[in-house]
């Protein structure tokens, strides 16, 4: 199933904009040379405090998502049993400020039937998305017009791009195409296969340069943050933990 936030047929936006609409974004005078996304203590709802959930229309099964503490660390699982939906962070950040995104995450298995390049084979064991918002004016003419007519029925923009950063199924590590629904979202092979199944694994990556070497252009404002285990097209299931998701100025320690 679809699974891209600003398409106009297979899932709907609603949700997403829903988010948008009506969001206490979490955002930052800059005075912070880091942002941790997940907080120790949970919000009312049992999750993340700040974290809502992300379902689509069309998939009736959804991934559960709870907050637990494993090894010492506030962790968000996730188990998904021919499932897909996510959890998502709205943000309101300059990307330049704010470049580097660390997170670990830990799988208990790959997508077997999972193919990176092909509709039906986008399910991931874990996969983080980052988007970044819609400036009208620097958009284009065709982008003025698709975008506002998304606004017009829905009332909100949109993300205007996205990279995911995933564990890949068969995607060699490290390599990076696009989403086989669009071209405005890049998904990128922070892992993958099966080195490294069962163990903790963290990662850092520089979304700042990320944006401008997929996209050829300068980010807009940083949208949110999501994290997704789906296994609804490939009808199979897999466990993940994410842990220690921070926004920082810089990639030191």
């Amino acid at each position: 199933m679809k699974k891209v936030f600003w398409s106009l047929t297979g899932l709907t936006i609603t949700t997403l904009l829903i988010f948008l609409g009506n969001r206490v974004a979490l955002s930052s005078d800059e005075s912070l040379e880091a942002i941790p996304l997940i907080q120790e203590q949970p919000g009312e709802d049992g999750l993340p405090k700040g974290w809502r959930p992300l379902t689509f229309p069309k998939i009736p099964n959804h991934t559960l998502y709870t907050f637990v503490h494993e090894e010492g660390r506030e962790v968000i699982k996730a188990e998904s049993h021919q499932s897909a939906s996510g959890l998502y962070i709205p943000l309101d950040l300059n990307p330049k400020a704010y470049p580097v995104l660390s997170w670990c995450w830990k799988i208990n298995r790959i997508i077997e039937k999972g193919d990176e390049t092909k509709k039906e084979g986008d399910d991931y064991a874990a996969r983080i998305y980052v988007t970044f918002k819609y400036d009208s004016e620097r958009a284009t003419v065709w982008e003025r017009t698709k975008y506002g007519t998304i606004k017009m029925l829905y009332g909100e923009y949109p993300p205007k791009a996205a990279i995911n950063y995933v564990w890949a199924n068969h995607l060699q590590k490290g390599k990076a195409i696009p989403n086989p629904y669009t071209d405005r979202a890049e998904m990128v092979a922070v892992e993958s296969g099966t080195e490294g199944v069962g163990q903790r694994r963290c990662e850092k990556r520089n979304i700042y340069e990320d944006y401008q070497r997929f996209f050829k252009e300068e980010p807009p404002v940083l949208l949110g943050v999501a994290v997704m285990t789906d296994t609804d097209n490939t009808r199979e299931e897999a466990i993940a933990y994410y842990s220690d998701l921070v926004i920082k100025k810089s990639d030191t320690p």
